[in-house]
């Protein structure tokens, strides 16, 4: 099929976004060299802002070309229920009650492992989350996860080594992690109502694998940085009055609420509403809610759900006409580049798949969903949370990529040889 003017340039966008999410380095030392626009591009230096940006010059070039009906329409064709539930359980899963309950578990599981200083801790954070995520969803775990390693690992002095590893890490098992229900990571809530992919099936079939790489993984870091780990104290928080049990549990019922409810935005958001006048009416045992990172990731998650439009295309073709092995691979690079659940999404399209196809695709998705910023939906939470602590405040795309092809690579390998 002979593509569109539009999907033409809505392809040309997306590389120009993926090349800036790549480059926002340069854009932020542009602010230092031209102080009287610094702060325009210290906005086109925010990995978040990156893909709505582009989105936007998408929806001009449609609003030029093909008028306002039809850029409109465009817009009001594509789902943002993901954004918007990306938004929610961050704000939710970042509050003092949820963080406490979460620091409880990491303790209480961290004194049963025999590991000395902050290797414990450290090896229960890498796997007891990601796993978690496979219940309280992909999203809630990157949060907790990275507001914990921020507080507790990162703002300690570490090495940008070990930051970079952990961070890798934390991505490529988030993703794999998510792989033991049918309902957490979005890559495989895209297939599995369409192939009939209940929980059972999940955990038979990805789970036990996911799980087994998870804890090599993160295993592997701890013992690499095992000398920087020993020395790291790692202390209950004390600092902040306890939250009520009673509170907690409200916390609790509002996560699981908007999990339940996480493909009906009204719902959920309406819930998310009655949330922030529970934390109004109880302030003391709140810190500042996270909204602004909030609000960011889920504008970049909406740009690339704009740009994300416009590739079927090509993506669609190029996927199948691989054989299983390729699949997998190239699902695996592909995710690098694009949404991994917008990989499964255009699989799904497709009759006659046969199961290995599938499994090829959506292990490959979830195997590849470290790799970059874009590879998996949580990801942009967890820079919006740790970046403050990396050099010049900003994630550097290539020694992340380069960071994380190990544990990528013991994820592919626990996919396809076990």
């Amino acid at each position: 099929m002979t593509p569109t003017l539009i999907e033409l340039m809505g392809a040309g966008l997306f590389a120009l976004a993926i090349l800036h999410t790549f480059s926002t380095g340069f854009f932020k030392r542009l602010a230092y060299i031209q102080p009287a626009h610094a702060g325009l591009w210290h906005l086109l230096g925010e990995v978040e802002v990156v893909f709505g940006f582009w989105a936007l010059v998408l929806v001009i070039a449609l609003f030029t070309i093909e008028g306002e009906a039809a850029a409109i329409h465009y817009v009001d064709s594509r789902n943002f229920t993901e954004p918007m539930f990306v938004f929610a359980i961050m704000v939710i899963a970042g509050t003092r009650p949820i963080l406490q309950t979460a620091m409880a578990a990491v303790h209480l599981a961290t004194r049963l492992i025999p590991l000395p200083g902050g290797m414990g801790f450290c090896f229960t954070i890498l796997t007891l989350i990601p796993l978690l995520g496979s219940f309280i969803t992909e999203p809630a775990a990157m949060t907790l996860a990275a507001l914990i390693l921020a507080e507790h690992i990162f703002a300690k002095g570490i090495s940008a080594h070990m930051k970079y590893a952990i961070l890798a890490v934390l991505f490529v098992n988030i993703s794999i992690g998510g792989t033991l229900t049918h309902f957490a990571a979005p890559p495989v809530l895209m297939v599995a109502s369409k192939w009939n992919w209940d929980t059972a099936f999940m955990l038979t079939t990805f789970g036990w694998k996911a799980a087994i790489a998870v804890v090599v993984n993160a295993l592997c870091v701890t013992l690499l940085f095992r000398e920087e780990l020993r020395l790291l104290p790692v202390t209950e928080n004390n600092r902040h009055e306890a939250v009520p049990p009673v509170l907690a549990g409200v916390h609790l019922a509002f996560l699981a609420g908007i999990v339940m409810f996480s493909h009906h935005p009204a719902m959920f958001m309406g819930l998310f509403l009655f949330f922030l006048g529970i934390t109004h009416a109880y302030q003391q045992y709140q810190d500042r809610l996270i909204l602004r990172e909030g609000l960011l990731v889920a504008f970049f998650l909406a740009g690339l759900v704009v740009l994300g439009g416009q590739q079927q295309w090509w993506l669609q073709p190029l996927l199948m006409s691989m054989t299983s092995d390729q699949m997998f691979l190239g699902a695996t690079l592909l995710t690098a580049v694009t949404d991994n659940a917008a990989l499964t999404y255009l699989g799904s399209l497709v009759e006659g798949l046969s199961d290995d196809l599938k499994y090829a695709l959506v292990s490959g998705a979830v195997t590849g969903g470290g790799l970059t910023f874009i590879a998996n939906a949580p990801n942009p939470a967890g820079i919006a949370i740790l970046r403050n602590h990396f050099d010049d405040e900003a994630v550097h795309p290539f020694r992340l990529l380069l960071t994380a092809a190990i544990p990528t690579l013991i994820a592919a390998l626990a996919f396809r040889l076990l």
